[in-house]
């Protein structure tokens, strides 16, 4: 029971913007550079790089110039563009620097099938004015508290610590960036094994983020910042397996709440809690809190804020949503098929996390690397 219980939790754990902890907080006159002329609304540089970052225009929100399909897919502004240069492992040495060590480890480890199409950097996508009110108030109020378990005095909707000083206030920026308010899925899961065999998983869920709400002041109440129905439909062994409960904004005050329903005993039971390194469905090839790298309660690792690096990082890879493409197409062994990936050079904060002693977890030490636009984690 605990396995498929685990899908749910994975849909909560990094889908709301969540309120916490604090050190020293900036200054008025800080506080105003946000929006300005250096300063993105969330405390990114405006100005690119030499070595071809690109300059912040912000000039889009949600749609661009060109957008054909409102709804459903489209292939994006960027659709006729070429790449610029591939990096594989026989060309990667002068590239190193701007590479993580999990894509150098994958061009080391499958040099025949890994490979990074580059392409030109584009920063044209911006925060919801909404989005940018609630990380200026932030930048002002927004605390640690218990211990780095939650934030307090934090509305949802924006960046919790634009002007972040430390790993623990970093990773609660990645844990709490802003989020969709409510939203509805149907996903397709796909675990591939080295062999190229496939474990497929498909569910059905809902979530719905209060303290994200456009029309709201941002606050959270009740410690809970979201709530989630989730529904298996495959494997056909878990198929009608329910899940509904809620996210909490505080992990001092305990981890996701859950109740599940079994179509087997037709019962409906509270579990036990479902955190870190526990294992998830269809094959258990992932854990809880690697849903968008991290998620949960950062209370296992000491926190790092390690600064700033410039990387090729998957951006703007609108063709990898394309229907049209068969999974068997991208599926490939080893890697997704690289024909169908899209890097791009951007800075990224570097966080890294070690496990406390006495703590346990699968991972001994965690690199987590978050786009300074969105403060979204990469790989």
């Amino acid at each position: 029971m605990k396995t498929k219980i685990a899908a749910w939790v994975t849909l909560l754990l990094g889908l709301m913007a969540l309120p916490a902890l604090a050190q020293s907080k900036p200054g008025p006159e800080r506080i105003a550079q946000l929006g300005g002329k250096q300063l993105t609304c969330i405390g990114a540089e405006r100005a690119g790089s030499k070595n071809g970052v690109a300059a912040y225009s912000g000039q889009w929100l949600d749609t661009w110039t060109g957008l054909k399909n409102p709804t459903g897919y489209d292939p994006g502004p960027y659709a006729a563009e070429k790449p610029l240069f591939t990096i594989t492992a026989d060309n990667s040495a002068p590239y190193a620097d701007r590479l993580s060590e999990g894509q150098k480890a994958l061009l080391k480890k499958y040099p025949k099938a890994f490979r990074m199409p580059v392409y030109a950097s584009h920063r044209d996508f911006r925060f919801p004015d909404a989005g940018c009110a609630a990380t200026r108030k932030n930048a002002a109020a927004a605390e640690l508290s218990n211990k780095g378990l939650g934030l307090k005095n934090a509305v949802g909707g924006g960046v919790p610590f634009p002007f972040a000083s430390d790993g623990l206030q970093a990773i609660w920026n990645v844990i709490a960036t802003r989020h969709v308010w409510n939203e509805t899925a149907t996903i397709d899961i796909a675990n591939v094994f080295a062999n190229g065999s496939t474990a497929w998983g498909k569910r059905k869920y809902m979530t719905l983020a209060p303290s994200a709400d456009p029309k709201g002041d941002g606050r959270v109440t009740d410690n809970i910042g979201a709530y989630f129905y989730d529904v298996t439909l495959l494997p056909l062994r878990d198929k009608g397996t329910i899940g509904v409960g809620f996210q909490p904004v505080d992990f001092s005050d305990g981890s996701t709440r859950v109740w599940a329903y079994s179509p087997g005993t037709r019962r409906l039971r509270q579990a036990p809690d479902i955190a870190f390194d526990y294992a998830i469905p269809p094959s258990g090839l992932r854990t809880v809190d690697d849903d968008h790298l991290f998620n949960g309660s950062p209370e296992r690792y000491q926190w790092k804020l390690i600064g700033k690096r410039e990387l090729y990082i998957p951006y703007n890879n609108f063709r990898i949503n394309d229907p049209a493409v068969r999974y068997s197409t991208l599926l490939t062994p080893n890697t997704i098929n690289p024909d169908y990936m899209r890097y791009e050079l951007h800075r990224v904060w570097v966080i890294e996390a070690t496990l406390k002693t006495g703590m346990r977890h699968i991972y001994g030490r965690r690199v987590i690397y978050a786009d300074e636009d969105t403060w979204l984690a990469h790989w």
